[in-house]
């Protein structure tokens, strides 16, 4: 079990210079077209793909340190650069951690690698589990799965995914007893091609808009009983427990939201960081009444409480990332803390930003302003920042609160 440390290792450092030199020279610059043309930044993508980010055995390689921190120092430098094309770049890594969550070794190998493809035949992973009548309250999915024969046939309607419908690989949660609730639920691995499944409806949304957002739609989706992430027998056993009014272990879908809420959080933490060091460069440059409005309190103390609150949310992110790896439980909600904290510094700082620059923070020359709008959605995806303090308030009380 790695120590938790707050010095980077070499390797961490390497990588996280990495992961912002191509930030810098790669994403950023390309933001604000793609937020403009609210479409898939494929070039970026095959950057990534080309330097060997995007790619099942850099993810490995995140997921094996065993400090927890690689990935979400990468996360955060990819986000500083610009959270929708980040997004696009590793929306992919839902889809994976879906499998991973659920999975058999042998369905884990053969079914990453094919999430992402090749450099020269890039593919796309997604996880998809909301739906129009269950965001929060994911007991109460509709999509449901049945057996038939030896195959499973699935029908629903997904909302909200990212890369819905233009993935290669789908990862759905579906109910197969609906009795259960959440402990009803099962993932299923949906192959390229697969009959059923299409695109439905692409959201135009306020922010990360270069990320694809859209509807999944299964009608009679097909598959076999080899695509039931875990297998049968782990299935069977699960549903028995439930049916005996044992606890489960694992839910389908709130197992991956789980892992991934810390990683979201360093997400957030690049934007605010982003808008941070922005408007401290504008207040040391910007002159009001004889001199720089940096050299006023009111400006200085903004920037001051800005970079406090971004570190006392990395902190969170980086404790909670090595409390995953390290296998700790979350005993008192520590995942959602950080998403919750870093979510909201991120929607606040922008805020500030937007403050410090005036009237210039609200146009779109200046890039604040759509960092304002990307900030938002971490406030609401993989759980509100409303169910994130449910999790924290059940996980200290040892009380379930409504």
């Amino acid at each position: 079990m790695a120590e938790f440390s707050m010095q980077l290792n070499e390797d961490q450092e390497q990588i996280q210079k990495w992961a912002h030199d191509f930030a810098e020279q790669v994403v950023r610059p390309a933001g604000p077209e793609w937020d403009e043309r609210e479409e898939t930044p494929w070039p970026i993508i095959e950057e990534a793909a080309k330097i060997g980010m995007y790619s099942w055995e850099f993810i490995a390689q995140c997921f094996s340190d065993p400090s927890g921190l690689m990935f979400p120092i990468v996360s955060e430098e990819m986000c500083w650069g610009d959270a929708g094309i980040a997004l696009s770049i590793f929306g992919t890594t839902l889809g994976v951690a879906g499998i991973v969550g659920s999975g058999t070794p042998e369905q884990i190998a053969e079914w990453v690698p094919q999430c992402f493809g090749t450099p020269d035949d890039i593919k796309l992973g997604a996880f998809a589990v909301t739906e129009p009548n269950a965001g929060s309250d994911v007991s109460s999915l509709r999509t449901h799965a049945t057996r038939d024969g030896d195959d499973w046939v699935l029908n629903g309607q997904k909302v909200f995914i990212t890369n819905g419908g233009i993935a290669d690989v789908h990862v759905v949660v579906a109910s197969v007893d609906s009795e259960l609730g959440s402990r009803g639920h099962a993932s299923f691995v949906i192959p390229p091609g697969t009959p059923g499944l299409s695109a439905g409806k692409k959201e135009k949304k306020m922010g990360i808009r270069a990320s694809h957002t859209g509807e999944v739609l299964l009608d009679d989706v097909r598959v076999p009983s080899a695509c039931l992430l875990g297998g049968e027998e782990k299935l069977e056993s699960r549903l028995a427990r439930a049916r005996e009014g044992k606890s489960a272990k694992v839910q389908a879908a709130m197992s991956t939201f789980e892992a991934s809420r810390p990683l979201v959080g360093a997400q957030a933490l690049g934007i605010a960081r982003a808008a941070f060091e922005y408007a401290l460069d504008y207040a040391k440059e910007r002159e009001q009444f004889g001199r720089k409005i940096i050299e006023n309190q009111a400006i200085a103390f903004k920037l001051a409480d800005m970079r406090m609150e971004i570190e006392a949310a990395r902190l969170l992110v980086w404790r909670a990332c090595w409390m995953a790896a390290a296998k700790r439980p979350f005993g008192n909600g520590e995942g959602s803390m950080s998403k919750l904290k870093a979510g909201e510094v991120a929607v606040w700082a922008t805020d500030q930003a937007i403050q410090i620059l005036g009237g210039y923070g609200y146009i779109r020359d200046f890039p604040v302003e759509q960092w304002h709008r990307d900030a938002k959605i971490y406030t609401l995806f993989e759980g509100t920042s409303e169910i994130q303090r449910l999790v924290v308030a059940r996980a200290i009380s040892g009380v379930h609160i409504a």
